[in-house]
């Protein structure tokens, strides 16, 4: 399965050509006969995939401050838009870039110049190549770096919790071959016990599914729900006259316990949790 690749500023167009013009600026003052002048022209002129690229870097770097609406909009657009571009080509004229910036300058004194927007030019990198990707599989690296991108845009600190659950339902859209059917056919399978899923259940199927890959990750999570089921199991105890129920409740609230470190995840700790839900939805409900 692909996966996600590390953030490489030889790569970041949006980082290669603020380094060039860097270049050109300090040539310029040092009354040097600017070598950066000539690889900006040839590179990114009106026929590249590098001018096409940067100019999508651009439109983000240089967004107008906007609503969140807005700048997920935008978002959405440049990275489709990268999609189209032709990477085989675009790789191409990166490694000739490269080349032709080593043979007129120190590269480590060229990139170790500090580049002011490249957490911002890292994030639309990242998000790029997730793009290209079939199976990308980072969910809390796609889900920071969208997270960066609105937070330039909108000049205003996002909710993360907003972004994670976007990103998760957009997660689970991507990858067709995989996690829709097997979402889709996780739901109706419960969908066949359960009449209506509750919020809680559907957030619970989407982060099996989303980290069915990462067991460290998806355990810390299904034991957080497990804490919190067994909190609002025991809230709903103090609020049961019957005692017969109230001792089943009890008995039930006894066997909820966290998974070990060694244990290892199954479909029927999934299925115990989806029913421990349902019965604090059957108790909200005066059933």
């Amino acid at each position: 399965m692909s996966t996600i690749k590390k953030h490489s500023k030889f790569k970041n167009t949006g980082i290669l050509f603020e380094l060039l013009i860097r270049q050109v600026t300090s040539d310029m003052i040092s009354n040097q006969d600017s070598k950066a002048v000539k690889i900006v022209k040839r590179y990114f002129s009106s026929d590249t995939e590098l001018l096409r690229e940067y100019n999508l870097y651009n439109a983000i770097l240089k967004a107008p401050v906007t609503t969140e609406a807005k700048a997920e909009s935008l978002i959405n657009t440049v990275i489709q838009e990268s999609k189209k571009l032709d990477t085989d080509l675009l790789n191409k004229e990166k490694y000739a870039l490269i080349k032709e910036i080593k043979r007129h300058y120190d590269v480590e004194n060229f990139f170790k110049a500090k580049i002011s927007n490249y957490k911002v030019s890292a994030a639309i990198y990242t998000l790029f190549e997730a793009a290209r990707l079939k199976n990308p599989v980072d969910a809390n690296n796609l889900i920071s770096n969208r997270l960066t991108l609105l937070e330039q845009i909108t000049k205003e600190p996002i909710d993360r919790g907003m972004v994670e659950k976007k990103a998760a339902e957009e997660f689970v859209r991507e990858d067709k071959d995989i996690r829709i059917l097997a979402y889709k056919l996780i739901v109706e399978k419960y969908n066949e016990a359960y009449a209506d899923l509750s919020e809680d259940q559907k957030e619970i199927l989407k982060e099996y599914i989303n980290n069915v890959s990462d067991t460290k990750q998806l355990k810390e999570y299904l034991n957080a729900k497990i804490s919190q089921v067994r909190k609002e199991l025991a809230e709903q105890l103090q609020k049961v006259e019957d005692k017969v129920v109230k001792i089943k409740l009890k008995e039930v609230i006894s066997l909820i316990k966290p998974l070990t470190e060694r244990q290892a995840i199954k479909d029927d700790h999934l299925l115990s949790l989806m029913q421990y839900y349902e019965l604090v939805k059957e108790l909200k409900a005066g059933k």
